[in-house]
């Protein structure tokens, strides 16, 4: 069984897709796009570490519309374009995960679907199937 996870408090996604999957069986999953950084009302931050915080704030919301939380993360995978300090993007994750340990994959790319964009998170999650 698959559900569509679109929350009403965030941006629409910028094309045709699904914010995030939810496949619920034996194990519940949720299966992100990439998440970039719109905010609810279509701005778009200029600096990486707000492009960030809001980022993990729309996957939150995600998290939580799916009966889930940040410690049901099994993995990460960042996007960032070059030149940004990186530390400070995997302070935010680390942060938002708060001890939790998640597979993690951070890649640089030229560039992403468009230019205000600096980052672009997906995430899976897994859960209990009984939520």
């Amino acid at each position: 069984m698959l559900k569509s996870i679109m929350p009403t408090d965030i941006a629409p996604p910028a094309a045709s897709y699904t914010h995030a999957c939810l496949a619920q069986g034996a194990t519940r999953w949720l299966h992100t796009s990439g998440v970039v950084p719109i905010a609810p009302d279509g701005s778009v931050p200029s600096g990486i570490v707000e492009q960030a915080e809001l980022i993990w704030r729309n996957l939150n919301a995600m998290l939580r519309d799916a009966e889930m939380s940040a410690a049901q993360i099994v993995s990460v995978t960042t996007y960032v374009t070059p030149g940004h300090d990186l530390s400070k993007v995997m302070a935010i994750r680390d942060r938002v995960l708060d001890g939790h340990l998640a597979a993690s994959t951070l890649v640089i790319v030229a560039e992403l679907a468009r230019p205000e964009w600096l980052m672009e998170i997906a995430i899976v999650a897994a859960g209990d199937p009984h939520v």
